[in-house]
This record gives structure tokens, sequence and C-alpha cells, in this order.
């Protein structure tokens, strides 16, 4: 016998698209599937010394295909008949630009191989020098427009993005009517949207990536735009307002109907961005982080209005109603690289190898987990692709200091996993430092499930405990979670949450005496930081300096 009601939930991670099939009556996983981008593996529109990271957006239309269809063949006729919604959860800031109908223009054949056409990934830091320029101009005006953005706007966000196409490549520019982020585009995709004006706008990537917010009526006002530069005029074609992920963006068109095997009748909810989905897939509370932990980390945290109002913290990513639980205030920080930082250094040992061993990182784990805790060695800077918060700056480098001829691949891969605790609790500090506490953390994301070594390192290094969820999907649940609400299967997201939550299947708990010996570790971290953030802040000093005089002067 089958239930009524199935939900389906969509996450579109970097490297794939994976997709659930959920039970709404308790949060089951009937079915799953994972589609690996074909193109994006090929790499061939990214270039990572220049920090550019481009997505076709063929490789999400194949991958959303792909999966939804495995999962129903999987889960059976009657329970996909019983499918009454999908939820979608995206990488984020991941704008793209597109046409009057609202297609990428990556989709056109003159822009098939444009990079500047495509999807430009979370993590894509091209825009440094526009980020630069938006932080200077938002100090002209008396209104601070990013005061809801920790007040340093980011590289990795929608306005830098789209600056930085505008600027460089005139062909994108005159072709393009509109940009839109991808958690937007695809609910306007799966409902056969064909104008751009008509794309609902998520307010999760609308407030924390795209400066909008209710205290101005929306987006900051069209001189702030056209001031910074003229060729923004795309701003007219853009929105003020925006959705919850609660809400529905409309009922599959009869064109994806077909494709996926569903009715017309099923409901697409608004879309929203992979992290704060799956904070609610990972059960998020109130004042507990929630730590989504992949290739970078976002982290997570929900407070009442009431008791947060007025509250601002300097350097993280954004502070916005109904972005996570509709109600409440999300809260977003994070590192722009974590498992990256792992990955690299996989890379970096099996650089003469086609085909790196899988349980490498496993070996590391086990003989790091063996060296003593708290030596004065080695010790790493987490910033491998800058840093994301506290206080956003895409140039910062990383660092590996204290190596001697005793240092070896374990102790070396200590301190990056050191490192990377060590961003996360300065988080932390950051957060209780501007008067909202931190009771806790919740770990989601395949580096909590799959690596007991980082996680126990975490809770000392944080002295915080850690509850695992015990969702292997997490993402993809929240966002199944948030189309159960949208089709009104249940009231709230909180109801959602209560319901089809599988709750927590570990903990770890600090080691005291690891933590003691630790805190003399993040006292050199931070030093360290210190000294690296000053000698870059002086070379940069210098090279405008130079470039001045050789502007009045000549070289």
């Amino acid at each position: 016998m089958t239930n009524d009601n199935y939900c389906i939930g969509v996450d579109f991670g970097t490297d794939s698209v994976r997709t659930v099939i959920a039970d709404t009556t308790n949060g089951q996983e009937i079915a799953s599937a994972t589609f690996e981008y074909p193109r994006w593996r090929s790499r061939a529109w990214c270039n990572a010394r220049e920090h550019r990271f481009r997505q076709h957006p063929l490789d999400h239309l194949e991958g959303l295909e792909s999966t939804v269809r495995e999962c129903l063949e999987n889960a059976g006729p009657q329970v996909t008949a019983a499918v009454r919604a999908i939820g979608i959860a995206t990488t984020g800031s991941t704008p793209i630009a597109v046409d009057r109908s609202g297609t990428p223009l990556s989709l056109h054949p003159q822009f098939a191989d444009d990079p500047d056409a495509m999807f430009i990934l979370w993590k894509d830091h091209s825009a440094a020098r526009q980020m630069e320029a938006i932080n200077a101009h938002a100090k002209k005006f008396p209104v601070d427009y990013l005061k809801y953005s920790g007040g340093i706007y980011s590289s990795e966000w929608f306005w830098s993005k789209l600056l930085y196409v505008i600027r460089t490549n005139e062909m994108v520019r005159r072709s393009c009517y509109s940009w839109v982020e991808h958690c937007d585009w695809i609910p306007f995709v799966l409902t056969g949207g064909a104008d751009a004006e008509e794309i609902r706008r998520s307010v999760c990537a609308a407030g924390h990536k795209a400066l909008w917010s209710p205290e101005w009526g929306g987006l900051p006002p069209a001189e702030f735009f056209y001031s910074l530069d003229p060729f923004l005029t795309v701003y007219s074609t853009l929105y003020n307002r925006t959705w919850p992920a609660d809400a529905p963006a409309g009922t599959l068109c009869p064109e994806w109907a077909a494709k996926l095997g569903l009715s017309t009748k099923v409901i697409v909810s608004i879309g929203a961005l992979d992290a704060h989905v799956g904070a609610v897939g990972g059960q998020i509370e109130p004042y507990y982080l929630s730590k989504v932990i992949g290739t970078s980390t976002c982290d997570m945290l929900v407070a009442p209005p009431a008791e947060v109002t007025g509250k601002f913290v300097p350097g993280i990513c954004g502070i916005v109603q109904d972005s996570i639980i509709p109600g409440m205030v999300g809260m977003e920080a994070g590192q722009s690289a974590f498992g990256d930082i792992f990955a690299w250094f996989k890379n970096l040992l099996t650089w003469h190898r086609q085909e790196p061993s899988d349980d490498l990182l496993t070996q590391l784990a086990a003989h790091a987990a063996a060296l003593p805790v708290g030596e004065e060695t080695e010790l790493s800077i987490d910033w491998f692709n800058g840093r994301r918060t506290p206080d956003a700056d895409p140039s910062l480098k990383a660092s590996i200091t204290g190596l001697t001829l005793a240092s070896d691949a374990p102790s070396i891969f200590r301190s990056l996993v050191e490192s990377a605790c060590f961003g996360s609790k300065s988080i932390i500090e950051r957060f209780t430092d501007n008067n909202i506490p931190v009771k806790g953390l919740i770990g989601v994301g395949g580096i909590s499930r799959k690596s007991p070594f980082v996680m126990q390192t975490m809770a000392d290094i944080t002295e915080m405990d850690i509850r695992i969820s015990a969702s292997e999907q997490t993402v993809a649940l929240g966002a199944a979670m948030f189309a159960a609400t949208a089709a009104s299967i249940y009231p709230n997201v909180e109801k959602a949450m209560e319901k089809m939550g599988r709750g927590f299947d570990r903990t770890y708990l600090p080691n005291t005496a690891n933590s003691r010996r630790l805190r003399r570790q993040y006292a050199q971290y931070k030093a360290l930081a210190a000294s690296q953030t000053q000698t870059l802040a002086s070379t940069q000093t210098l090279a405008s300096t130079q470039t001045q005089k050789d502007t009045i002067f000549g070289p």
C-alpha cells in the first residue's frame, strides 16, 4: 500500500545533481539518483588560476531529466501517480545572462562556447575588481545598502558577476535581456516560463546575494546601479517582489511533465540556495549553527525576528527574513573552500596518476588522527579560494608554515584540517562577538558523514557538540519539505521538518584535553592570518601608488 503524497527534491550541487523521492509522512527516501555533469567534468570553460568556474545549462537540464526519470522508474507507477510537488535547491550565487524569453544565451549557437554566457558558479572569483568597485561605490550613498550583507559585498555574488560580464564581454552585454539565479531559472523552466520578466525570484538568493531588502522596497534604486555603470540597463528587467521557498512557482508545463513522466498538476515550489535548503533538511533550530559541509561550507543560523531586529553581524553573508525558515530571520556565513582543500592535497599527492586512489584521504585521516594534538609544528591558513567570512576578500591566499624535513603527508594533512576548522571557529566568534549566541552545531553534507576525523577535530577546536544529520541527501530532502509545504500537505515548513526530518544518528563531543592544546594553535592561526592580511594590504597599497604614478608620469 502506498501513501497518497510523495514529493521530489532536487539538489543541483557543484559536481552533480542529486534527486530523491520522499514519503511526506516520514521523510523516508523511496528512490534516489545522481547525475555527474559531463561538460563540467571536462572543465572546458574553467581556469582555476584565473578563478573562473563556469557551468553549461545543458548539464543541469540533462541531469534534471535523467535523475527524476530514474527515481520514478525505481519507485514504480503507484508512487509516480502520487507525486504532488517538486522542490529545487541550487548552488549560489550562480547567475546567468538570458534573453527576453528567459533562455540562457549559451543555449544559442553563437554563445555555445562563451564562458560569460554560462552559469557563473558560486566559487567563481573573476569579479574581484568589480566587487571592489561596488564596495567603494556604496560608501557614496546616505543609505547603507550593504548593512544586511555584512557590510562587504562579495565577488561571489550576483551584482559583481553581472558587472564583470558587462564590462568585459560586449557581445553578451548587447545580447542579454536580463540575469537570473540558477535557483530561480529551474522552476521557471519547469513551469513553462517564456518571459524573463515573469521569473519568480527567491527571497533567499535576492536577500543574501543581490542586496534586496524590504527596508528600501526591494533592490536598491536605479540611481545606485546606473551611477555605478551606465551599462547596467539590465536593472530595469529585474524585480522588487520576491517569494519564500515554501510558495508555489506554478505547476509542471506539458513539455516537462512529458519529459519527466509526471502530471501537469504537480506543483513546483520556489527555488532556493542549497545551503539554506539543506539547513531545513537537517532540522535547523534557532541559534544552532547548521554547517553544510562540502567543497565549501555554508553556515546557517535562524532566530526569531523580535530577538534580533536591529542586530547586524559585520562580515557575514547576509541577514534576511524568510530566507531559511519563513517567519524567521536567516543568517549565512561560510568558507570558500573546505572539502576543496583536501581534494587539492589529494590531487597534489597523486598528480602522476590517472586514477588516484579513492581511499587516500581515509588513509591520511587515519595516520593524522594518530599524531599528537597541539604540537607546534605545521600550521596552515585555509584561504585556498580566498576568504568568504568573516570579511569577504577573494585576494587572500592560503599558506602552510612550520615545514621541516620531518614534515610528512599526514602531518601536513592534519594542519590543513585544523586550518579549515579554525576558519569555522572564527565564524562562530564573529556571531558571538556581535551578540548572536551559538548554542551548538549541526553537521550536514558529505564530509560531516564521511570523515569522523574532520568532525572530531571540528568539535575539539570549536569546543561544541556537533549533531550529524542522519539523512544522506539532506539538501534534496529539504527541497522535498519545501515542496510538501507549497503543495499544502503541511501548513508550514516547521511542521514538514517535524514529520519528514530524519533526525541525527551521531554526535561528536569535544575532547577537553585536545581542546585545551588546540587553543594555543588557534591563537597562532589568528596571528598568522592577521600578519598575512596586513602584508597583502601593504602590497596592494604600494601597487596602487605605483599605478597612480604611472598614470600621471608614464612608465
